[in-house]
């Protein structure tokens, strides 16, 4: 079982780095699987599947990074400045968003498909252990959070996928 390390970041660090890294790539993880499992099962085709999910990362990255620096200019809550906080969050949403989206440049969907389960497992994962260390969340049920979540968006994916096909 991991343990938080001995040294504490600075409640600042979290607040202005972590958090909003941590942000974008839950937002980037989760946001993008409904898109891209379910252009993979309307199409059957990983070229395609692929290009969406390039879509989704990039639109979900910038909107995140705009609404992230929108939100506030830092003064009153001491979240740091809009533009490091939008950059953070936004490029951090499109690196979740396309590590699942990579797996569709392999041809042949059967194995993309396979390899792409294994990148979402391992992102769900790590987001849960980022969570654990930064915001000292209980491991465990960090991690179901995170599935759960993350499960949800992937199964409604898959079945807008196979429901876009059957009409």
């Amino acid at each position: 079982m991991l343990k938080p390390s001995g040294k504490v970041p600075s409640a600042q660090y979290v607040l202005q780095k972590v958090q909003p890294a941590l942000l974008g790539l839950m937002d980037g993880s989760v946001s993008t699987l409904a898109p891209i499992f379910a252009a993979a099962g309307l199409t059957h085709q990983s070229n395609k599947a692929f290009f969406i999910g390039i879509a989704a990362s990039i639109g979900a990255g910038i909107s995140m990074g705009l609404a992230e620096a929108l939100s506030d200019d830092g003064k009153v809550t001491g979240r740091g400045t809009p533009l490091s906080r939008g950059l953070i969050t936004g490029s951090t949403t499109i690196v979740g968003g396309m590590l699942h989206t990579l797996p569709f440049l392999i041809k042949d969907l059967n194995t993309a498909l396979h390899a792409a389960y294994c990148v979402v497992a391992v992102e769900l994962i790590l987001i849960a252990i980022i969570r654990y260390k930064f915001m000292h969340s209980p491991l465990l049920s960090t991690i179901y959070q995170v599935i759960i979540g993350g499960g949800i968006v992937f199964v409604l994916g898959v079945w807008l996928g196979k429901l876009g096909v059957s009409i």
